[in-house]
């Protein structure tokens, strides 16, 4: 798996969030993908307060408990929600703009570490990635690897919730049957770049996965996996804990 961080230079994410933090308001954090016409990120977004998220992320904060890890953080709005409900939570990123900021905003406990980066260890009750938290795996085939670093990191009983989306609905007949040819890679499988002004990030691959995929994959790797709640768009929270 990759263990990388990125540079300031190649940051767009981070720039869009320092932007934002010290003027109130930012430029296009635009979004560009090999499958998909360009879009954007809306960047207060990623500053919303926990009344104003989406109850699957509502729901994930609430069930988090003892000593939680927020992998890939951003602005820090998860982190500082758990904090201010009173939980010990240790935010993570790639993004070395994103961690300053995190720093600046309150958030505690904040490290500038890749999730597969050897030298990250547990132990950790709870493990957070939401906000399609599934795209950090990449690949499918980087899965039986992810499940490998999560029981490096929990500790004993603890669990992993995790949010993703199932693009089905992209392949969807006029008839409501799906279209999707089984010989192509994973339709989940999607590549993004962004860029924001002028600081153009390098291209990744990011990973939407539906829920009996998972599900499979987390049998094969000593995991149990089960939907927690269901957005309104295909979307879902899953939690995986590790099978007796």
């Amino acid at each position: 798996m990759d263990t990388h961080i990125l540079s300031k230079e190649k940051d767009p994410m981070g720039a869009a969030i320092a932007d934002y933090h010290a003027q109130g308001k930012a430029g296009k954090l635009r979004v560009f993908s090999s499958q998909f016409d360009e879009d954007e990120i809306p960047v207060r977004q990623l500053f919303r307060k926990s009344p104003h998220m989406p109850r699957i992320e509502r729901t994930a904060l609430h069930m988090a408990s003892g000593r939680i890890l927020d992998v890939g953080a951003g602005s820090g709005c998860h982190s500082l929600a758990l904090q201010e409900a009173g939980k010990e939570v240790c935010a993570l990123d790639i993004s070395p703009l994103s961690v300053e900021i995190m720093k600046q905003r309150g958030v505690k406990e904040v490290r500038l570490i890749n999730l597969f980066d050897p030298t990250l260890t547990g132990p950790f009750d709870t493990i957070l990635l939401l906000m399609n938290g599934s795209g950090i795996v990449g690949k499918l085939s980087n899965l039986p690897a992810f499940f490998r670093k999560m029981k490096q990191l929990l500790a004993p009983g603890g669990s992993v919730l995790m949010d993703s989306s199932d693009l089905r609905y992209l392949y969807e007949e006029e008839d409501g049957s799906f279209v999707v040819d089984l010989a192509d890679d994973y339709y989940g499988e999607v590549d993004f770049r962004m860029q924001y002004k002028d600081i153009r990030g390098e291209t990744f691959d990011w990973l939407y996965i539906d829920f009996q995929t998972l599900e499979l994959y987390a049998t094969e790797n000593g995991f149990r996996a089960e939907v927690v709640c269901e957005g309104n768009h295909y979307d879902y929270l899953a939690r995986l804990t590790l099978s007796e």
